[in-house]
């Protein structure tokens, strides 16, 4: 056997394994692509009915978030909320029970409920069961085919590393001999007279070659998710293997202790340190734990510019800013790697990059398929008997 039919073997029977698990990981990573931009579209609870001179404070608001999602998930604990600098835009509450951590499925294992509140009046506009949320479910289809992580992780990692040798054995294959044979490699040559045999063969050959580095970026970026070795690999790869000693706890002045969390003062200094922000995250302290801090997470337009703070719940002092720049160099990978899976480190046109990118990752199974099925169903049809 030659090397090149011993790569076509590759080729096609890492294709024929993990394929039907590449389109689904395709067809979901397209839809995924604009949830940013679609959400507020699909969803008029996002916005309020009329804008007022004046917003309630962010404690009442929390409050009022509570006391609505209580009347119908009691056991539910609060866990932070998201505001917007869109004076339109509702603030987002989420809430979450621990259900069945043996479930199979994503939806067993946990109950997550996001409550939605006007700032300026208080009302709520919308109790969601997240779980079931369009988007939350393709994201949960896309990462771990709805599994809970524990199996579906592995299984979509390891589609994606197969997907990855597919490419690289593909690349090969396609790799011209000579200047002829480089014509049909780069471009269509179709006339009237092509048969849909060889246009299928062309769009598994050309395109696939042209969007080749976009799914490979997208495909080793998705395996961060995937596996835990690789996440903490590509880190320490970054950081030249050098290691850092892990950051002291930061904790809050317990002799200032009180019930009463200094929401409000806390919130109040994120907005006026961080005006031109886009959103805003809070992530209130456990009750439970007198020395846990509140934390904000501030994101801007461009990720770069983002800020994470933290604050003493008692006293609303802040006790620390961190920036990107402020990161080593696999934080600072690790911080902007989604935003490489999903094309928005390069704004709104790398979002439409990483869309076509996964719609052509989709279609090369099945157009890989659709040749595998035609030279084996030639094959039959010239050795039948006459």
């Amino acid at each position: 056997m030659t090397f090149k039919n011993f790569i076509k073997k590759v080729h096609l029977w890492l294709g024929l394994a993990s394929g039907l698990i590449v389109v689904i990981l395709g067809i979901t990573g397209c839809l995924y692509a604009f949830e940013e931009e679609l959400r507020p579209i699909i969803h008029d609870y996002y916005y309020v009915e009329q804008v007022k001179d004046k917003k309630l404070p962010i404690s009442q608001l929390i409050k009022i978030a509570k006391e609505a999602n209580k009347k119908v998930a009691p056991k539910q604990e609060f866990s932070g909320c998201k505001t917007f600098k869109d004076d339109k835009r509702t603030i987002e509450t989420w809430f979450y029970e621990e259900a069945d951590k043996d479930a199979i499925w994503y939806w067993n294992q946990y109950k997550t409920n996001y409550v939605y509140v006007d700032p300026y009046t208080g009302k709520v506009t919308k109790i969601e069961d997240y779980n079931f949320e369009f988007f939350v479910f393709v994201r949960a289809l896309h990462q771990t085919l709805c599994f809970k992580s524990e199996i579906g992780d592995p299984i979509t990692g390891t589609a994606t590393i197969i997907f990855i040798i597919s490419l690289l054995t593909g690349l090969i294959l396609w790799w011209p001999k000579n200047k002829s044979a480089a014509k049909q490699r780069f471009w269509f040559q179709w006339k009237n007279t092509t048969k849909w045999k060889r246009k299928n063969y062309d769009l598994h050959n050309i395109i696939g070659f042209y969007t080749m580095l976009f799914t490979l970026i997208i495909a080793l970026t998705g395996l961060v998710w995937a596996f835990q070795w690789y996440d903490k690999g590509v880190q320490a790869l970054f950081n030249g293997g050098k290691t850092f000693p892990e950051e002291k706890r930061i904790v809050s002045d317990t002799t200032h202790y009180t019930k009463t969390i200094a929401t409000d003062k806390i919130y109040t200094a994120t907005l006026k340190a961080n005006p031109e922000a886009k959103s805003y995250f809070l992530f209130l302290p456990e009750e439970k734990d007198s020395l846990a801090t509140f934390r904000t997470f501030i994101r801007y337009e461009n990720r770069f510019n983002d800020i994470s703070m933290e604050f003493d719940r008692y006293t609303g002092k802040n006790l620390k800013v961190t920036r990107y720049q402020d990161q080593n160099n696999g934080e600072k990978f690790r911080f902007i790697n989604y935003d490489l899976h999903v094309g928005s480190i390069l704004g709104f046109p790398g979002k439409v990059l990483a869309f076509f990118a996964s719609l052509v990752a989709a279609s090369l199974p099945i157009t890989g398929f659709l040749i595998w099925w035609g030279r084996n169903k030639k094959k039959k049809t010239t050795s039948k008997p006459v």
